[in-house]
């Protein structure tokens, strides 16, 4: 059995130091100690997929990374592991708990993933192995994964078996009550702009200064179609997880950053406005672009109609949210964005439709993502 805070120790002594997931009692005392360290740094997600998110944006910007999780929210991680990890070769160390280990009594709903976490890990193209059970094997298995991680570019995970880790302590602070932030709405009911204007005029305000990030699909492809630039990352999966990278960017770094989501993708992954809310990065600012209608596979209608983004978020800790139909004040909403404490969410009521020949970013994800990571560290 290894102590909590000597596995806690080995990583940090290996450069890790930034923890998020998604808690399991297997992980209980990894968890508790990572939040009781005040030296590293600990994002509690509403669930998996958000957590590999939100590490993905940390290494961007610079941070050793680690995901943890149960075994049975794994299949909530494929996503973003094959579509955000896997094209743009982003590495991260996980903790998957074995619930449902063959040959030991769980619950029911374990019995099938139990059976086939190891399998499922490795036919994504993540590194595996099983966490040892005594410390002095422990430094030689994170040595291993972290030379995998670094001639690979891709994840690793370790499977943590029942009692592998010896119980340990909580020490945590508690949130505490948030101000009401402000809410405003400046809809005229007239013409509503398209995509690309919207893009344009977000292009137009920002510092050169300002990272921005992309959701995937045609909202990324119009951003590289008005700009290709270093600060731009596009991105091509993982649906709904750029504002959990876009968090997981903010955290870390003290310039602007600038999710640009859409609709359905927000909908998709609506916990990340908790979590944001909650982490209460001053420098995001989350665009969400809503046409109405997941426009990147025929234009089938969403449900935003009848969601207020700008008042979900508020709800859930944002310092301000603005819902605009037209781009006579949309730059000076995202000015006013700009020269306040966020994060700030705009929920821009737009058009359906795009650009009737749009291309797709010539620069391949993983070039995107280093470019990116560099242009965070000047």
């Amino acid at each position: 059995m290894i102590e909590a805070d000597f596995l806690l120790s080995e990583a940090k002594a290996r450069g890790f130091d930034f923890f998020t997931g998604v808690p399991c009692s297997f992980l209980t005392p990894i968890i508790n100690r990572a939040i009781s360290d005040r030296e590293t740094a600990y994002v509690g997600a509403t669930s998996e997929g958000e957590a590999v998110a939100i590490a993905s944006g940390a290494w961007l910007a610079g941070r050793e990374t680690v995901v943890m999780c149960q075994n049975s929210g794994l299949g909530n991680t494929i996503n973003p592991l094959t579509s955000l990890n896997h094209p743009f070769r982003i590495p991260t160390l996980m903790f998957v708990t074995w619930r449902g280990q063959p040959g030991l009594s769980d619950e029911p709903q374990h019995e099938l993933m139990g059976e086939i976490t190891d399998v499922l890990i490795r036919d994504i193209g993540v590194g595996c192995s099983h966490l040892p059970e005594t410390s002095e094997e422990l430094g030689t298995a994170l040595d291993a994964a972290k030379a995998s991680m670094q001639e690979r570019n891709l994840p690793y995970a370790f499977v943590v078996a029942k009692g592998t880790v010896a119980d340990a302590g909580l020490d945590q602070v508690d949130l505490a009550p948030l101000p009401p932030g402000t809410y405003q709405e400046l809809c005229d009911g007239g013409t509503r702009a398209s995509r690309y204007e919207a893009l344009e005029k977000v292009v137009l305000e920002v510092p050169d200064s300002a990272a921005l990030i992309a959701t995937t699909g045609k909202c990324g492809r119009e951003l590289f179609t008005i700009a290709d630039r270093e600060q731009h990352l596009y991105q091509v999966g993982s649906m709904g997880c750029a504002s959990a990278m876009g968090l997981g960017v903010a955290l870390n770094v003290d310039r602007p950053v600038i999710v640009l989501d859409g609709d359905g993708a927000a909908l998709m992954k609506m916990g990340s406005l908790a979590t944001i809310g909650a982490q209460a990065p001053r420098n995001l600012i989350q665009i969400v672009l809503d046409n109405g209608v997941h426009d990147s596979t025929g234009g089938q209608a969403t449900v935003s109609p009848i969601v207020d983004f700008a008042r979900v978020a508020l709800a859930c800790g944002y310092r301000t949210g603005t819902v605009i139909d037209n781009l006579d004040g949309f730059g000076e909403v995202i000015r006013n964005a700009l020269a306040s404490e966020g994060p700030h969410i705009i929920h821009a009521r737009i058009a359906p439709g795009s650009l009737e020949k749009l291309g797709r970013p010539t620069v391949k994800p993983s070039e995107v993502a280093r470019r990116f990571k560099e242009f965070l560290a000047t």
